[in-house]
C-alpha cells in the first residue's frame, strides 16, 4: 500500500485538484490547513490542523502527524510552505519527499514555455511565396501571449500549423474568416486574435456541435468520438472566445453545406452569447476541419470555395491523417483542379495551406 499524501494547505485551488487526483488513483490522502475553520475540509476523507508555518511549533507538529498517519508524501502549491519543507524535510523527516516542484516553476512554467517558443518563432519566420504584401510580425509578447491562451484551449493545433498560420495571416487580404470544424475552439482563437492583430476581418466559426457529425467510418476514431459531449464542447468554445470577443466573432450551429447557404443569404449572425455580427461575405481565410471522410471534407470545400476571394488563403487540415485519406484526397482534387488559380501551396504540419492568385 502506499503511504498517505498529505496536501497542505488544502484549500488552494491547486491543492483541490490534486486532491481529485488522489481520490481518482485511490490514493491515500489526507488535507492540512492552519485555519480555525477551512470550507475545504469537507471535501477531504481526512483531516488535520497544522500550526501556520512560521510557527515555532509546525516542525514538532507536522513530525507527529507523519508518524501518526503513515505520510510519506506531501504536496504544497504554497511557494513559503515548500520553500520551509525544502530546507528541513531532510533532516527533519528523510523518509518524507515532497511531491512537486516548486510551486513557482508549477505557475510559471506555461508562460516560460511560451516565451520560449515566441522567441524561436520571431527569429524564425517561414518565408512565403506571395504577392501579398505582409504585416509586420507579431512582437515577442504578442506570440508569447498567443500561445500562452491558445494552450489554455482543448484540442489539437501542432507547432508547425501554428506557426504556419502565424506567417499566412500575414500575407492575407482583407475580408471574413471562416472556420468549418470548430469543436472546442482552439484553432478559432488563434484565428480570432490573429484576425484582429493583423485587420483581416471577423470570424465566422461552423460546426453542427452534434455527435452525430462526428462519425468518421474509422472504428478507433469513432470509439473516441462517442466518448465526448458536444453541447459541453460548444459551451468550451464559448467560454474560450467570449472573453476575447470585440465583435469580430460568431458562430452557425449548423451543418456546413447549411452554413453556407446561411452566409450566403445573409451577412447577419446573430447568437446569444456573441450578440450580432455583419460579415463582408467574401473570405479572406477559409479553414477546413470538419468530419474527414472524402464526402464531408468535399462538400466543405464545394459548399465554401466559392466564397474565397483572390490572394485568399484555403487550409484543409488534418490534410496528412493517420486514419484516413478524406482530406489529402480532396486537396489533391483541389490543386489538380485549380492549378491556374494558385500562387502558393505547402504542407506544414499536417495541414495543407493553399493561397488563390489575385
Amino acid at each position: 500500500m502506499n503511504k498517505t499524501v498529505l496536501i497542505f494547505p488544502a484549500g488552494m485551488p491547486r491543492a483541490l485538484d490534486y486532491l481529485q487526483k488522489c481520490l481518482q488513483e485511490k490514493q491515500a490522502v489526507i488535507g492540512a490547513s492552519s485555519l480555525g475553520y477551512d470550507a475545504s475540509r469537507e471535501k477531504y476523507p481526512a483531516w488535520l490542523h497544522l500550526p501556520y508555518v512560521t510557527d515555532s511549533a509546525f516542525n514538532e507538529a507536522l513530525k507527529q502527524a507523519v508518524i501518526e498517519l503513515d505520510i510519506g508524501e506531501i504536496y504544497t502549491p504554497n511557494i513559503v510552505v515548500w520553500d520551509h519543507l525544502n530546507c528541513v524535510l531532510g533532516s527533519l523527516l528523510p523518509g518524507v519527499r515532497l511531491i512537486n516542484a516548486s510551486p513557482v516553476d508549477e505557475v510559471l512554467g506555461g508562460y516560460r514555455s511560451a516565451m520560449a517558443k515566441a522567441r524561436y518563432l520571431v527569429a524564425n519566420p517561414l518565408a512565403l511565396s506571395s504577392k501579398i504584401s505582409p504585416h509586420h510580425p507579431l512582437s515577442k509578447i504578442e506570440t508569447a501571449g498567443l500561445i500562452r491562451y491558445a494552450d489554455l484551449i482543448p484540442g489539437m493545433c501542432d507547432d508547425d500549423k501554428f506557426r504556419a498560420l502565424l506567417e499566412i495571416t500575414r500575407y492575407s487580404v482583407e475580408g471574413d474568416i471562416v472556420e468549418v470544424g470548430s469543436w472546442w475552439g482552439k484553432s478559432a482563437f488563434i484565428l480570432s486574435r490573429l484576425a484582429r492583430s493583423f485587420g483581416i476581418g471577423k470570424l465566422l466559426c461552423v460546426d453542427p456541435w452534434a455527435n452525430e457529425h462526428l462519425i468518421q467510418n474509422e472504428k478507433t476514431v469513432d470509439s473516441s468520438s462517442a466518448q465526448v459531449d458536444a453541447n459541453e464542447a460548444l459551451e468550451i468554445f464559448q467560454i474560450g472566445l467570449l472573453p476575447f470577443n470585440a465583435d469580430h466573432i460568431n458562430y452557425l450551429r449548423l451543418p456546413s453545406v447549411d452554413a453556407a447557404k446561411s452566409y450566403e443569404n445573409s451577412r447577419l449572425i446573430s447568437t446569444e452569447e456573441f450578440g450580432n455580427t455583419e460579415y463582408v461575405g467574401q473570405i479572406s481565410i477559409l479553414h477546413i476541419d470538419g468530419n474527414h471522410t472524402y464526402d464531408a471534407a468535399k462538400a466543405d470545400i464545394d459548399s465554401w470555395v466559392k466564397f474565397v476571394m483572390g490572394g485568399g488563403w484555403i487550409i484543409i487540415d488534418d490534410y496528412i491523417w493517420p486514419y484516413g485519406d478524406g482530406p489529402k484526397r480532396v486537396g489533391n482534387e483541389f490543386l489538380e483542379n485549380n492549378a491556374d488559380r494558385i500562387v502558393t501551396a505547402f504542407v506544414m504540419g499536417t495541414a495543407l495551406f493553399i493561397q488563390l492568385s489575385l
